[in-house]
């Protein structure tokens, strides 16, 4: 009698290993890498934590790995259509662009006219400021990774809604995952507010950091505040030397 029971109870088991492996194997199949792990009660509030050392690039395999996978969740956004609205009216969907192993990632609110038009983030006017953002702390587009809270444009370029952060949310989370950056750079108020889940303004996240998984977060203004408010841009500057400071980036000599 206990006999039978532990053979069945073996036999049993054995199924279940079987039946799991399969289901892996399926998931594999499908690109699923990662299973989200299970939370016992309810989901913690995420509140923005200052840090004080840089931690390590956590992913160490090879460039063309995390690129195949950019390759993937790229993929996965052209097919997009949980805004049905925006998904209607692009022209492009825009991932993101840049190094897979970068160390920085500048992350912003959602594409533009010109943006939607090539598929490619930040190459109108503000884009334009970016790239000389970006080259004030000794570092070219390619060097960095660029990205957006949304990959469609919103219709006349109005802010998010919190249904479409929540939408773009997974595909976001994934990139930076992939390329885990040591430094997170916030653009503007959208993007600050959906990657660190909170509702303070821009004038008080800035100057400060923040952790985000891995990485170190930093926010400043938009360019395109810039460029309606180009006084900000000392600010800005001030920002980008507290980064190049603690990335231990070399400062190229200031033009006039």
């Amino acid at each position: 009698m206990d006999g039978s029971r532990a053979g069945a109870g073996d036999d049993g088991q054995a199924r279940r290993r079987r039946a799991l492996g399969q289901r892996l194997e399926s998931l594999a199949a499908a690109g699923v890498e990662t299973l989200p792990k299970r939370r016992v009660g309810r989901k913690p509030t995420v509140v923005p934590e200052p840090v004080t050392a840089a931690p390590p690039n956590q992913t160490a395999d090879a460039p063309a790995d995390r690129g195949a996978r950019l390759a993937v969740i790229r993929t996965e956004v052209e097919a997009c259509t949980l805004c049905a609205d925006l998904a209607a009216a692009r022209t492009r969907t825009v991932f993101g662009a840049g190094s897979a192993t970068a160390r920085i990632c500048f992350f912003g609110e959602a594409p533009g006219a010109d943006e939607d038009a090539s598929g490619e983030p930040f190459v109108g006017r503000a884009g334009q400021l970016l790239t000389r953002i970006i080259s004030s702390i000794g570092l070219s587009r390619d060097e960095v990774y660029i990205l957006n809270v949304l990959k469609c444009r919103p219709p006349g370029n109005r802010t998010p809604l919190p249904d479409e952060v929540a939408n773009c949310r997974g595909y976001f989370e994934r990139q930076l995952a992939t390329i885990a950056p040591e430094f997170v750079c916030c653009l503007g108020t959208s993007a600050s507010h959906a990657l660190l889940r909170t509702e303070e303004p821009i004038g008080k996240l800035r100057g400060r950091w923040f952790a985000h998984g891995g990485a170190q977060v930093l926010c400043t203004y938009h360019p395109s505040y810039l460029l309606r408010n180009p006084s900000a841009k000392r600010q800005v500057w001030e920002d980008m030397q507290l980064l190049a400071a603690r990335a231990g980036l070399e400062l190229p000599p200031r033009g006039d």
